[in-house]
């Protein structure tokens, strides 16, 4: 019961998204409510939903406070220069705009996170977008790419929770599938050109010959917040903000509300300026800040009720034995759809040790099954989960809708994964 309840969820809420009957916030909130309610739990859901809330509350201030970090340094217009010698050094050729976002989001995600990465590469790159017209999708599905596949790392939270749940050195788990990792960054690449050319075919050669000289047509009211003094001052903030992040000194949430602050009282001294500009981003703030809660009410009831668990244990009794020994292929085949129906935690924790212990009994190796899993499950995947936070931030700060987002992203997403699979049979990696 509580497996098909679950299962309900996930199906419903997609569906509901991507055909846009009701909004990611909504249906966040409504779908699994009325699943726990029907089997039976009652007023207990708001326990649940409280639990989940809890556990998602540090990313939603650090959601709030880094739009308005960014909003500010935006506003003061910070990365103006910085686009201006980017159209000059790649023109205003999307499919070189293309790649560049996808290379600079790989370079970015070493550091293996995933808040990190969107929080850098997307405000960076946004204007460049804006200005060339290219569709914010094209971003979000290129940045989601290249930190999903990043996210293989052996110091990314999938490798880990895997060798953990396998106790084997993470080296032993992840080094073996350096080259299908390798191939699927190669993808990601080709991916991102293949976008950029068709985004240039949309936007058209003459639009594309007109960029620069219409980027110079400024908007006074734009003019007058700009502070190009304050260019590097406003440059190490940016700086001094991601170090700290990423030292894990202070928590992403304190962070970035220490940022905000800097960066009002340097930007905009006046009482009545900061508030102006605290204004002209709070309604996307809110909006955003109000879909990361719903993904929290969204995973406490799924986590607490049981249906996770329950969907775990009817995925892998449906396994037929003769198909035994194909366990670690049909793994890697189901992982990144996977991250639609089981955050990480639950999949490597809960949902893996049933896989490895079946792919046991049929004589196959279980760190197979913990290689193909981390081909898709919460990497390729994460960025494209209701169950991560990070996928709301994506969208968030790429300002797109989240079904658009997901229809988009999800083909290419499970193309990378499958590709990699494949050279990790052909080399080896994984057998059967």
């Amino acid at each position: 019961m509580l497996a098909i309840l679950g299962f309900l969820s996930v199906i419903l809420l997609l569906v509901a998204v991507m055909s846009k009957k009701l909004t990611p916030t909504v249906a966040l909130i409504a779908v699994p409510t009325v699943m726990a309610l029907i089997g039976g739990f009652g007023f207990e859901v708001g326990t649940f939903i409280t639990n989940g809330i809890k556990t998602i509350a540090p990313t939603g201030v650090m959601f709030i406070f880094a739009i308005l970090f960014f909003g500010i340094l935006n506003d003061a217009g910070t990365f103006d220069p910085i686009i201006k010698r980017i159209i000059r050094a790649v023109g205003s050729d999307p499919v070189k705009i293309a790649i560049g976002t996808a290379v600079l989001a790989m370079i970015v995600h070493l550091d293996g996170s995933g808040a990190v990465t969107f929080l850098v590469t997307i405000p960076a790159v946004l204007p460049l977008y804006d200005a060339v017209k290219m569709s914010r999708t094209s971003l979000a599905t290129i940045v989601a790419l290249a930190a999903g596949t990043m996210n293989i790392v052996p110091w990314g939270g999938p490798t880990l929770r895997a060798a953990t749940s396998l106790n084997v050195p993470v080296t032993e788990l992840f080094n073996p599938i350096l080259i299908p990792v390798i191939s699927g960054l190669v993808l990601v690449i080709l991916i991102a050109a293949f976008i950029g050319k068709k985004e240039k075919s949309r936007i058209g050669e003459v639009a594309l010959a007109n960029i620069e000289n219409n980027a110079a047509e400024v908007d006074p009211e734009k003019l007058r917040l700009q502070r190009p003094k304050l260019f590097l001052v406003n440059i190490l903030l940016i700086i001094a903000a991601i170090g700290v992040m990423i030292s894990d000194k202070l928590p992403p949430q304190v962070v970035f509300m220490f940022a905000f602050v800097f960066a009002s009282v340097i930007n905009y001294p006046n009482v009545k300026e900061q508030r102006a500009r605290v204004d002209a981003h709070a309604k996307e703030a809110l909006m955003m800040a109000s879909v990361l809660f719903a993904a929290g009410a969204f995973t406490g009831i799924m986590k607490d009720t049981g249906m996770i668990t329950a969907m775990s244990e009817v995925i892998v009794s449906i396994i037929p034995d003769a198909l035994g020994k194909f366990i670690a292929v049909i793994t890697g085949v189901i992982s990144m759809p996977m991250s639609l129906l089981f955050d990480p935690d639950s999949f490597y924790f809960g949902v893996m040790p049933v896989l490895t212990n079946t792919a046991s009994q049929f004589g196959v190796d279980p760190i197979m099954v913990g290689r193909a899993a981390i081909l898709g499950q919460m990497t390729t995947g994460f960025p494209v989960s209701p169950l991560t936070a990070s996928t709301f931030l994506l969208i968030g700060l790429a300002g797109v809708d989240l079904g658009e987002h997901q229809k988009k992203t999800i083909p290419y997403a499970f193309l990378v994964t499958i590709v990699m699979l494949i050279v990790a049979i052909v080399t080896g990696v994984i057998r059967f």
